[in-house]
């Protein structure tokens, strides 16, 4: 038993982060298995797509497979899916620096940061796994693999995953909130001028960024229980309140199904399907609407045309 959770609870608990890291899995993994197939979404943009799943995949991998009953090589998990974990947030706030540097600094050097990513995601999650292993207790295991014991250990773990996480909100936020408000300009601006073809494609761009504009929200869903619940461990270690920890395992589990549905199973994604895998005859029964033949492809972050009109 740990705290006041009994055997039954964490059964519970290990059940429910089973399920929901297994949906995670498959969604994340859907995607990283439609990048590898259809060549038309390899573009810059779907490819950081592409690095949130395989980090949200092996993230919910790890997560999946703990079980404190295995010692040291439940810690090596823990760690795992602290480093993959951590990596999945970070990748988001490249998406946001992408479009925001994209439109609303209007610079076309994006892919050419390709390699900066790289090292500020993966280094930053390596350092912050180190940094964690300081404060663990090898003496003692928590309710799963991923949670510590002890203040110090739950000090650490709330320091290098909880505040980068929360920065990462708070970035990813204020990213999305200038991008919308200066598309939100553009379009007074285009209906000021009379402009319709400048008008439309201000009201494509919006509908496709107001999207992304939702996106900080799934961090904040999957991880806001779980901050609470370290908080509350802080506070009163000797106490668990079950109901928190379910809620807590159970929406941390689920974000990278969150963020394959809300990144990746886009109009670019779902037309290579249809294009690949719906069969002749039915695509002459049921021919593609128009909508997927005039969306705007949503894999790329925003339609650039309105720099052009600048």
């Amino acid at each position: 038993m740990a705290g006041t959770l009994t055997a039954h609870d964490r059964r519970v608990l290990m059940a429910v982060n089973a399920g929901a890291s297994s949906l995670s899995f498959v969604g994340s993994g859907f995607i990283v298995l439609c990048y590898v197939l259809f060549k038309e979404l390899r573009k810059f943009s779907f490819k950081l797509v592409f690095y949130l799943a395989l980090s949200d995949m092996l993230c919910s991998f790890f997560t999946m497979v703990g079980d404190p009953s295995k010692g040291f090589f439940c810690y090596a998990q823990g760690y795992s899916a602290h480093f993959f974990c951590v990596a999945s947030f970070l990748w988001t706030t490249t998406i946001a620096f992408t479009l925001h540097r994209t439109v609303v600094r209007h610079k076309t050097d994006v892919e050419d940061l390709e390699a900066v990513f790289h090292l500020y995601v993966w280094g930053t999650s390596l350092v912050t796994t180190v940094v964690r292993s300081f404060g663990n207790d090898h003496g003692h295991l928590g309710a799963s693999c991923w949670t510590q014991t002890g203040r110090t250990g739950k000090a650490v773990h709330f320091i290098t995953f909880y505040m980068p996480l929360w920065g990462a909100i708070l970035y990813n936020g204020f990213t999305y909130f200038q991008v919308i408000r200066m598309l939100n300009n553009a379009t007074r601006m285009a209906v000021g001028m009379s402009d319709r073809s400048y008008q439309l494609d201000a009201r494509v761009d919006m509908k496709a960024v107001n999207r992304w504009g939702y996106y900080p929200l799934i961090l904040i869903g999957s991880w806001a229980f779980g901050t609470i619940n370290r908080i509350h461990d802080f506070v009163e270690p000797g106490h668990k309140i079950f109901w928190l920890s379910v809620l807590d395992v159970g929406t941390a589990s689920l974000m990278g199904l969150f963020n394959s549905i809300a990144y990746g199973l886009n109009s670019s994604v779902r037309r290579a399907i249809y294009e690949r895998f719906w069969p002749e005859k039915l695509r002459r029964w049921f021919p593609n609407n128009s909508r997927h033949r005039n969306q705007q492809q949503d894999s790329e972050l925003v339609s650039l045309k309105i720099q052009d009109q600048q």
